[in-house]
C-alpha cells in the first residue's frame, strides 16, 4: 500500500473516514460508512464515486479514427463528434486484453479510458498499432481525475452546479454522449456514462481541480440524498446491472463472443474503397463467431443466503457425484433483489433461462437458477 499511487481526493477521502485499500496500483475508498447504505443510496438518491484510477489516453491526428478501427473491434470511424461507445482492445488469438469506452472529442481527437489493471497493457497496445497511422497518443491518465454521480437525483444534482449557458446541453446529453461544460465553475467534460445500472454523470478534470469538484458535488447533493461511495458498492451496483468486470468476466483466456457481447465486434469494418477493415484479432474472432463457444457467460439466482464468490464451481446438481460444469465469475447479495447473484461461465446445453444449477459454496452444494442478465434494470 505504501507504493500505491494515490488519488488526487485522497485527502477527501481520509477526511471523510473512508476505509482505503490497494487497487490496481492505487489507493482508493472501499466504502465511508457500509456498503450497504452506499448502495442504496445510489439505487434510490445517488452517490459520488472517485474513478481518478481509472486512464485517459488521448488519441489525435487526421488517421485517429482509421488507427483505432484498426486498434480496436469497434467500428469509430462511425463513431459521432459528443459520442462514446464501448468496444474491446483484443490480441491476435481474440482474446480480450481490455474492455474500454471511447469518446470522439472532436473529428480528430479521441478519448479511450482504460482500466486502472490495464492502463500500460493498452497504452503500450495502441502505441504500437497506431504506428504507420498520422496519428498520436497522450498519456493524460495523471493529469486527469474522474469523479462520477450516479442515480436518480444526479441529473438534478450535476445541472445546479453547471454553468445557465451549459445546463441544457448537460440536461440534453443522451446515454453514452458528451459534452464540455463548466461544472461549480471548473472546465469538465461531462458524460453521461456509469458503471452502476443507474443514470448518472462521469465528470473528467484535470487533477488539481479535483477537491474543488467533489466538495461542490457533495454539498449541491446533499439535500437531494447523495453520499460518498467506494468501490464495493461499486462492484455490488455494477454486478446487479449484469456488467463484465475485467480480471472477472473478461480476461485473456476469454472472446466477447463468450462473454455475450459479440455485438460489439464489428466484422464488418471496411477501408475506404470497401475492402475488410483488417483490425487486430479480425481473423481470430471470425472464426470464433462460427463456431459454437465451448462456454456462455449466464446469471445465476439461490433463494438462499450463501453467497456464491468469484472462482467457485458451478455443478450440474446438487448430487454428490455431479460433473463441474462451469465457474463463478462474480457473485454477492443482492441488496436490490434481497438474495444472492452471480455470474458464471457454464456449458451451452446448460444456459437456458430456468436451468437448475448447483455452486459448490466451501464444500455446500447451494441450488441456483439461470436467469436472464442484467438482473437490475432501472424504470425509464
Amino acid at each position: 500500500m505504501a507504493d500505491d499511487i494515490l488519488s488526487p481526493l485522497h485527502a477527501e477521502h481520509v477526511a471523510l473516514g473512508a476505509a482505503l485499500t490497494s487497487f490496481a496500483g492505487w489507493q482508493m475508498p472501499l466504502r465511508y460508512t457500509s456498503d450497504l447504505a452506499e448502495h442504496q443510496a445510489v439505487r434510490s438518491a445517488a452517490g459520488l464515486f472517485d474513478l481518478s484510477h481509472m486512464g485517459e489516453l488521448e488519441i489525435t491526428g487526421p488517421q485517429a479514427a482509421t488507427a483505432l478501427d484498426h486498434a480496436l473491434v469497434g467500428d469509430l470511424t462511425a463513431l459521432a463528434v459528443g459520442r462514446a461507445r464501448y468496444t474491446m482492445l483484443t490480441a491476435e488469438d481474440g482474446s480480450v486484453l481490455d474492455d474500454l469506452v471511447v469518446y470522439r472529442l472532436a473529428e480528430e481527437r479521441f478519448l479511450v479510458v482504460a482500466n486502472a489493471s490495464n492502463v500500460e497493457v493498452v497504452r503500450d497496445a495502441l502505441v504500437e498499432r497506431l504506428d504507420g497511422f498520422d496519428a498520436g497518443l497522450a498519456d493524460l491518465s495523471l493529469a486527469t481525475a474522474l469523479v462520477a454521480v450516479q442515480g436518480p437525483a444526479a441529473e438534478k444534482i450535476v445541472s445546479s452546479l453547471t454553468a445557465p449557458q451549459d445546463v441544457d446541453a448537460v440536461i440534453g446529453l443522451k446515454y453514452y454522449a458528451s459534452v464540455e461544460a463548466t461544472v461549480a465553475g471548473l472546465p469538465a467534460l461531462v458524460a453521461r456514462t456509469g458503471y452502476t445500472g443507474e443514470d448518472g454523470f462521469e465528470l473528467f478534470v484535470p487533477s488539481d481541480d479535483a477537491p474543488a469538484l467533489w466538495r461542490a458535488l457533495l454539498d449541491a447533493g446533499a439535500p437531494h440524498g447523495l453520499v460518498p461511495a467506494g468501490l464495493s458498492a461499486r462492484d455490488s451496483l455494477r454486478l446487479e446491472a449484469g456488467m463484465p468486470l475485467y480480471g472477472n468476466e473478461l480476461d485473456r483466456t476469454t472472446t466477447p463472443y463468450e462473454a455475450g457481447l459479440g455485438r460489439v465486434v464489428r466484422l464488418d469494418k471496411t477501408l475506404p474503397d470497401g475492402e475488410p477493415l483488417p483490425f487486430v484479432g479480425r481473423a481470430a474472432l471470425a472464426a470464433r463467431k462460427a463456431s459454437p463457444p465451448a462456454r456462455v457467460l449466464v446469471g445465476l439466482a439461490t433463494e438462499g443466503r450463501r453467497a456464491a464468490r468469484h472462482g467457485y464451481d458451478v455443478l450440474a446438481s446438487t448430487a454428490p457425484d455431479s460433473p463441474v460444469v462451469g465457474h463463478v465469475t462474480s457473485g454477492a447479495p443482492s441488496p436490490t433483489l434481497g438474495h444472492p447473484i452471480a455470474m458464471a461461465y457454464v456449458t451451452p446445453e446448460l444456459s437456458a433461462e430456468g436451468t437448475e444449477l448447483a455452486v459448490d459454496v466451501r464444500g455446500r452444494r447451494e441450488p441456483v437458477r439461470v436467469v436472464a442478465l442484467p438482473f437490475y434494470r432501472r424504470a425509464r
